[in-house]
């Protein structure tokens, strides 16, 4: 009898430590990868998006371009949207471009380039999405940049930042390259050594921090476009996951998720070529990721989707690269 409550103990023990191993990795598909569940098209014209988690509520930031199908406005501008109510704040940041927001301490920030191709990188700044200061980071005579992320790793932020040339810099367009601040108003470029990566096509777009490690989500051209992802402790050296890719083109894209698109522009994503799926961007809100990301052609003809990850983003980050 001993033996038998014995051995059942141990059975139990072991059925315990792998429920609690399997909650510890967070959900994954038959592959083993995080289990990324798409939900469908949100929009038509939008590209750069980042979901943020704002005094509680979830809000997804949006750089609308010019030919975004209702923008009246013939420029471009940046603006926020209330993700459960669909309610927009005010626009800002005319004229600027390919923007990405990040939120610390009650302030919401947004990291910009003033022209595509361009010198300059900018941040606007806002305690309540409605009133906007505006200063310039740095300028880089000779560059070219386009896409920004900022994360906070321990007692420094760093912005990576996706540049397309000179060649010297760049290699081939287009590639990560890093600044760091203490404050978010001094900022140390690094050298080119910190980058990913010079030899081939890699379109970084969305930066993220966890227990020593950067995380880069990037965009690489494979069968289309795949969005991938790498580690790396010094930026520098980096680490590919075994279970790439991230995101790939499925027929999920075109799942309707917004049900008030009108017929038009249903039909408009019925007949959209889909090679594409890029421009992740993601935030934690109640122990679940809700993910924003692009597909189309990469070439013009592009739409916004929502996914979701039943886990945090500890679990979505250690999930990529399994011990």
């Amino acid at each position: 009898m001993k033996n038998r409550k014995f051995i059942n103990f141990i059975i139990l023990t072991g059925l315990m430590a792998l429920i609690s191993c399997s909650q510890s990795k967070g959900p994954t598909d038959a592959l083993g990868r995080p289990l990324i569940i798409k939900a469908g098209t949100i929009d038509c014209d939008l590209v750069e998006t980042t979901p943020v988690v704002f005094k509680n509520k979830v809000y997804r930031f949006e750089y609308v371009r010019a030919g975004y199908w209702n923008n009246k406005t013939g420029d471009s501008y940046f603006r926020f949207i209330e993700h459960d109510s669909g309610k927009p704040s005010g626009s800002f940041a005319a004229g600027f471009h390919l923007g990405s927001a990040f939120v610390y301490k009650d302030t919401v920030y947004v990291t910009a380039v003033n022209i595509w191709d361009g010198e300059e990188v900018h941040i606007f700044l806002s305690p309540d999405l409605e009133d906007w200061d505006h200063r310039l980071a740095f300028k880089l005579p000779g560059f070219g940049i386009f896409n920004t992320s900022l994360t906070k790793a321990d007692k420094k932020f760093v912005l990576m930042f996706e540049v397309g040339k000179p060649e010297e810099e760049a290699g081939k367009r287009f590639t990560a390259r890093f600044a760091t601040s203490e404050d978010l108003y001094k900022w140390e470029i690094l050298s080119k050594d910190h980058n990913y990566s010079m030899d081939r096509y890699t379109a970084p777009h969305c930066l993220r921090y966890f227990d020593d490690y950067y995380y880069n989500f990037y965009l690489e051209v494979y069968k289309g476009y795949e969005t991938r992802v790498v580690r790396s402790k010094d930026l520098v050296k980096w680490e590919t996951s075994p279970l790439n890719p991230v995101l790939k083109a499925s027929a999920d894209d075109k799942i309707i998720m917004n049900t008030s698109l009108s017929e038009d522009l249903r039909r408009k994503i019925d007949g959209a070529e889909n090679r594409n799926n890029s421009d992740i961007d993601f935030c934690e809100y109640n122990g679940k990721l809700i993910i924003n990301y692009s597909w189309g052609n990469q070439q013009g003809k592009e739409f916004l989707a929502e996914a979701s990850y039943d886990g945090t983003i500890e679990q979505f980050l250690k999930g990529w690269f399994p011990e």
